[in-house]
């Protein structure tokens, strides 16, 4: 739990956003972080990141091609696909069905999607990772979430709809960040900045141990990495990467 310098830090932190926490209370900042603030933000900071996890992403997908179906097809599907700066590692003639909850990214979507031809995209779905009910039981051979499980509302109902649409021998592939060690500065800091990142960053957690929800989900292969990127003034530096196998 929070000490109490935590909270008194906290606090402090939210006096200083407070214009944010009297614009959420009269209902203007959800929907205005939802189209506008969430979307840019996005954008800039994954720039950065993804200049910090590019080669932990390019080792990541490497093997997909491994978990082409039966028919020598590779359907992917994306959960959080946000502006699509996954797209450039799958492999070509990938089918991909891109579904996000927020449909605010279009203009860097359509950007990626331009300069990843060798892509099939399918469709894209307005759809939250715990109800993927527009995507059939069974029938993709991979699923991919990069930065996405932090702000789902309930990480297992979001596993159990991963284990459904995959068919058996299908891969989940994640790379998020996590909490920190409980006894490190960086898990102190998480503690300060928790609830008001959370509303300024359209619900994401940070002290989330998602290796443990992982490892509670029933994949029958599990591979989980605990790396670290760091990214100057955030408190998520930890992160882990890997696969699931159904």
């Amino acid at each position: 739990e929070a000490t109490a310098s935590a909270l008194l830090l906290r606090a402090g932190l939210a006096l200083l956003a407070w214009p944010v926490y009297l614009l959420s209370f009269l209902g203007i900042w959800e929907p205005f972080c939802k189209k506008v603030f969430f979307p840019f933000f996005l954008e800039k900071i994954s720039g950065a990141h993804e200049k910090k996890s590019k080669k932990y992403k390019q080792e990541l997908f490497r093997n997909l091609p491994d978990f082409r179906g039966p028919s020598g097809e590779l359907r992917l599907l994306e959960i959080g696909t946000g502006s699509g700066s996954n797209f450039q590692f799958y492999p070509a003639g990938c089918k991909v069905t891109c579904s996000d909850i927020n449909p605010n990214f279009q203009e860097g979507l359509s950007r990626n999607m331009k300069k990843n031809q060798h892509l099939h995209y399918e469709q894209f779905l307005v759809a939250a990772g715990e109800d993927l009910r527009q995507v059939p039981s069974g029938s993709v051979d991979a699923v991919v979430c990069t930065l996405v499980l932090c702000s789902v509302q309930s990480v297992s109902s979001t596993l159990r709809e991963v284990l459904r649409v995959l068919r058996p021998g299908g891969a989940f592939y994640f790379l998020e960040h996590v909490a920190a060690e409980h006894s490190s500065w960086t898990y102190f800091w998480q503690q300060v900045c928790y609830p008001t990142w959370k509303l300024v960053f359209a619900g994401c957690c940070l002290t989330r141990e998602l290796w443990k929800n992982l490892e509670e989900a029933k994949f029958s292969e599990l591979k989980i990495q605990h790396i670290s990127v760091a990214l100057p003034w955030m408190p998520i530096e930890p992160h882990i990467v890997g696969y699931g196998v159904k």
